[in-house]
């Protein structure tokens, strides 16, 4: 892709409201080429000990200290040229999310999970490739779901020919639970890392599950969910329409809104967090 945003307008157009199931099948008309070969790479590169190296480099929280609003900056330093319909900065995007979560009157937990949601992108400031970065999320080390996007791409996975990681449950338990479940990495993963021991658990549910699409929006891998989960992923859905169609809304005035998010972030954040 030559932008993350591609593969949010194509995430944003494939789960649009009010489409019927035989449009959602045809997810190959919505992909333009980068898309396509964005998930040839993802599905060939995302493999369970491919996940395990990347979580143990970065979950670890090891890359110093930063203010939630230092780090919002410096991921506006991922500028993109390429896009000559947006002059929207990354802050802005987020506080997109953000408004639209607060004008709806939800908690003020809930407001800040749509601010720091999509913080995670600064992988691509690590020097991560985007296929590790954006993307559906699903679990590596047991099958791959046919409600998984472009699911044929898996085929170029080392892990779709080793038979302990294509079992229906690979190498988990059933109903296991989520937590003891390795997704394929990305922002979500590094995001709820970060933000984990500051926020209610129903805000690090949306962040760490909420490109997880074949769960919460087809119910695919229930069989690896608790009870837990399955009553955390309610909060997952109802964070799920604002992730995908805040883009597009009125542009945040900043300078207006500013006060607010200051002394929300500052609520529920130290003023330096482990990154």
């Amino acid at each position: 892709m030559q932008q993350l945003e591609e593969w949010d307008d194509f995430v944003a157009t494939r789960y649009r409201q009010g489409k019927s199931e035989e449009e959602f099948r045809n997810y190959e008309a919505d992909a333009n080429p980068g898309v396509t070969q964005f998930y040839r790479q993802n599905h060939a590169n995302q493999t369970f000990d491919f996940v395990l190296q990347k979580k143990a480099e970065y979950c670890g929280l090891t890359r110093g200290k930063k203010s939630v609003w230092e780090m919002a900056e410096y991921l506006n330093t991922l500028v993109d040229e390429s896009d000559p319909d947006t002059d929207l900065t990354q802050i802005e995007h987020l506080l997109q999310t953000a408004e639209a979560i607060r004008k709806d009157g939800h908690p003020r937990w809930f407001i800040l999970a749509g601010f720091v949601h999509d913080l995670g992108k600064v992988l691509c400031l690590y020097g991560e490739p985007q296929w590790a970065v954006v993307g559906d999320t699903f679990p590596v080390g047991c099958s791959y779901s046919n409600d998984i996007v472009f699911p044929e791409f898996f085929a170029a996975n080392p892990d779709s020919k080793m038979p302990k990681y294509q079992s229906k449950y690979g190498v988990y338990k059933p109903n296991c639970g989520l937590g003891n479940v390795h997704l394929s990495f990305g922002h979500d993963e590094y995001i709820y890392h970060v933000t984990r021991r500051y926020l209610p658990e129903k805000a690090q549910y949306m962040l760490r599950y909420h490109s997880f699409y074949p769960a919460h929006k087809h119910g695919a891998y229930r069989h690896l969910m608790d009870d837990h989960d399955e009553r955390m992923f309610e909060w997952v859905r109802k964070f799920n329409p604002y992730d995908l169609y805040s883009k597009g809304r009125e542009r945040p005035k900043l300078q207006a809104i500013l006060p607010f998010y200051q002394d929300l972030i500052a609520e529920f954040f130290p003023d330096q967090i482990d990154w």
